[in-house]
């Protein structure tokens, strides 16, 4: 029987939610329907004089081969953050959940680089791989492995890459660590009775009954990619070199910020708004089907 919470006065189910309410409209209704109103406006370096100029903002960038470009190494670096963070979380929980000695120490380091911004992620990943000064590339020199991220567009995504997993992964590993430790281990007992190799017990039993984690969790990476790995691409390669690591958050952030191209910029944030929204509708509509609940 399903128990229904009543209150007694009306008006306190509205105070409650009011908080969250008056958030998301100061933070993301009003942002959006200013980014909205402005897409479809050509203004002055200075916000002084505005004309209306309808979709032309948009039938510009779509004709911009650095937009278009921007479009798919955001598709490149969002896939290899998304792939990479879940698949080493999942690595390290799994890896977490078992009766190892030190087990408090070893999940609370994992745990830590959560709390470093993505700026100073991007700071400490420079540092290591800077050509001149950095340890690693110093290491690589010495292997016969010459490193300049700052002329090397392959090696800088890499490096981007690298720096945005990093942070996730302790992000990923709470979920999964939880998921792993809510499985009855009754099911893994029996599987192992039966003769099932780890492997196997896994993939059978561990990873479907992990669905509900996992599709939250390819939901949260993707946006995370999209939109809050802005202070990586900034601190560590500044879009380039050559465009390489210029995807479209940084992009919106370039062409309204720095070139003052403020109708321009708000086209392509409303873009990567729908593109985000779509890919996480998709999601929902698709990818839930396979998930065990």
């Amino acid at each position: 029987m399903e128990k229904r919470v009543i209150f007694k006065h009306k008006l306190l189910p509205y105070i409650l939610v009011a908080p969250q309410i008056v958030i998301t409209l100061l933070f993301f209704i009003w942002p959006a329907s200013q980014a909205v109103y402005q897409s479809v406006l050509q203004e002055d370096a200075f916000g002084l004089s505005r004309t209306f100029v309808g979709l032309a903002n948009f039938a510009y960038i779509f004709t911009d081969e650095t937009y278009l470009r921007s479009i798919y190494v955001t598709i490149i670096f969002s896939c290899s953050v998304t792939a990479i963070a879940m698949s080493v979380s999942l690595l390290l929980a799994s890896m977490a959940d078992r009766a190892i000695r030190g087990a408090t120490t070893y999940k609370t380091l994992i745990i830590w680089p959560y709390a470093v911004a993505p700026a100073v992620a991007g700071v400490l990943w420079y540092f290591l791989f800077n050509p001149t000064i950095g340890i690693v590339a110093l290491y690589l020199k010495i292997y016969g492995y010459e490193w300049n991220h700052s002329l090397n567009g392959g090696q800088a995504m890499f490096l981007v890459v690298i720096t945005a997993a990093w942070r996730e992964i302790s992000y990923n590993f709470l979920f999964f660590l939880a998921g792993l430790q809510a499985i009855p281990k009754p099911f893994l007992e029996a599987a192992s009775i039966d003769g099932a190799s780890p492997f196997r017990r896994f993939w059978t039993i561990t990873f479907p009954l992990l669905s509900p984690t996992t599709f939250f969790l390819i939901v949260m990476n993707v946006v995370y990619a999209f939109f809050d790995t802005f202070g990586v691409i900034h601190v560590i390669t500044d879009g380039g070199p050559n465009y390489a690591t210029n995807i479209m958050v940084f992009k919106v952030y370039h062409d309204g910020f720095l070139s003052l191209d403020l109708g321009g910029s708000a086209a392509q944030s409303v873009i990567l708004m729908i593109i985000v929204i779509s890919l996480t509708v998709v999601q929902f509509r698709y990818i839930e089907r396979k998930v065990y609940y």
